[in-house]
């Protein structure tokens, strides 16, 4: 692990230490490929709403082109001595979430118009764990009480949480960063799950899902129920 005298002789207070982490493993998977990024207007720490600094979307192509975001902001982004070589980089994961275009909306194919149903969903998650205190971790499952986008015919109304199916878990100066996959759920695999939560059920049902869907994909015109 890194000490706090190795760190500072290696990075300096301009750097976006963890941000840099990120995006590096990124560009093993998307090379030049410049993404579309949504900042916070006002970030958390200076009173904003939204907990995440920002998320990017990169366009991918295979195995069927979907839409892949990366929040940024439940890790340690910034330069932070005090934090080098701890366990977990803050809260240890980001969120990710891998979206197939939606016909229905503006945002359908088009780079111009994005979904940023989706990035405001993850600040609604970040928003959970920065006030309760409670982390997300591989195989984590939550209702969100309404369709996972509002004013939509969708039958999703969960989500469950996987491994990233191409991002690894990486080590960052500041700790373990884990990419948490979002994928949505319908109401009968919540229920399924919620019969016996505290099991491997979630991992169950995930695996299922990855038969006909290896990157779990979320379409939000999924009816099709896994249980």
């Amino acid at each position: 692990m890194m000490t706090e005298q190795e760190y500072r002789k290696q990075f300096d207070e301009e750097q976006s230490v963890g941000w840099e982490a990120i995006d590096a493993e990124l560009e093993k998977i998307y090379g030049e490929q410049e993404p579309r990024h949504y900042a916070a207007m006002i970030k958390w720490w200076m009173g904003g709403n939204d907990p995440l600094d920002g998320t990017s979307i990169y366009d991918c192509h295979a195995p069927v082109f979907h839409r892949h975001l990366v929040s940024y902001g439940m890790s340690e982004l910034y330069f932070n001595p005090e934090r080098a070589g701890q366990e977990y980089s803050k809260w240890g994961f980001e969120f990710t979430f891998r979206l197939a275009p939606y016909q229905g909306d503006d945002e359908y194919n088009n780079a111009e118009h994005e979904p940023i149903w989706a990035i405001n969903l993850m600040n609604n998650l970040a928003r959970y764990v920065f006030e309760s205190g409670n982390y997300f971790d591989a195989y984590h499952f939550i209702p969100t009480n309404s369709p996972i986008k509002a004013d939509c015919e969708t039958a999703l109304v969960g989500i469950a949480f996987v491994p990233d199916t191409q991002l690894p878990t990486i080590q960052t100066p500041h700790g373990e960063v884990q990419f948490l996959q979002m994928v949505g759920l319908t109401q009968a695999e919540l229920d399924w799950l919620w019969q016996d939560p505290k099991t491997n059920r979630c991992k169950e049902l995930v695996d299922k899902m990855r038969v006909d869907n290896p990157d779990l994909i979320t379409d939000l015109t999924r009816t099709k129920s896994y249980v």
